[in-house]
C-alpha cells in the first residue's frame, strides 16, 4: 500500500478514534521524555538514602521534643546537692543531644573566666561568632561551648571557649544550656 492509501484510511476513521490515537501518542511522548530524563538527571538510590536520613531526623527530633515536654520547667541540674531538678544519666543525655540554645548569661559566666574571650566580645560589639551543644561519648558529659572573633573589627583573632554544661534551663518548650564550668 501507498502512502495515499494510508492517509486515506486514517482521513475515513471516525473523530473519536482520532482524537483517543493523538490522546495516546501524546502520553507516550510525555511519559516516555519524563524516562529520558529520569535516567539523565534522577539520583534514585542517592535521593532514596537521604530522605531515610531526614525521616530519622525528624523522628529523633520529634522523641526529644516529647522529652523535653514532659521535664518540669526550671532548671535541671547534674549534680546533687540542689534543690533544682536532678537529670538522671540517660536524661542527661538526651537533654544535650536535643539542647542547641546558649543563652547569654551562660556565656558571659563562662567569659569571665577567660580574660582573652569577654575582651573580644565587648570589642566586637557582643558578637558570637559559634555556639554549640555536643555529647562527649568517651566522657559521658555534655559540653557546651562559643567561639568569639574580632574579625568585625579588625582584630584578627578568635578565641574558642567550651566547659561542662552542668545545668539546663527548662522553658517546657526548649532547653537552654545554664551553666559551663569551663575552670
Amino acid at each position: 500500500m501507498s502512502k495515499e492509501n494510508y492517509l486515506n484510511i486514517i482521513k475515513e476513521l471516525p473523530d473519536h478514534i482520532k482524537q483517543f490515537s493523538g490522546l495516546a501518542i501524546l502520553v507516550i511522548v510525555v511519559l516516555s521524555s519524563f524516562f529520558v530524563l529520569n535516567i539523565m538527571f534522577g539520583e534514585g538510590d542517592e535521593l532514596v538514602k537521604k530522605m531515610k536520613i531526614e525521616e530519622e531526623r525528624i523522628e529523633q527530633e520529634k522523641k526529644l521534643s516529647e522529652l523535653i515536654s514532659k521535664l518540669p520547667s526550671g532548671i535541671l541540674v547534674t549534680f546533687d546537692g540542689s534543690d533544682h531538678y536532678k537529670l538522671t544519666n540517660e536524661v542527661y543525655e538526651q537533654v544535650c543531644k536535643a539542647t542547641k540554645l546558649i543563652p547569654q548569661r551562660a556565656i558571659m559566666g563562662a567569659n569571665f573566666l577567660n580574660f582573652r574571650a569577654h575582651e573580644i566580645y565587648t570589642i566586637n560589639g557582643n558578637k558570637i561568632d559559634e555556639t554549640f551543644v555536643e555529647w562527649d561519648k568517651e566522657k559521658n558529659k555534655c559540653f557546651a561551648g562559643f567561639t568569639v572573633s574580632g574579625d568585625n573589627v579588625g582584630v584578627n583573632e578568635s578565641v574558642t571557649v567550651s566547659g561542662e554544661a552542668l545545668s539546663f534551663l527548662s522553658t517546657g518548650i526548649d532547653t537552654r544550656v545554664y551553666f559551663i564550668k569551663n575552670f
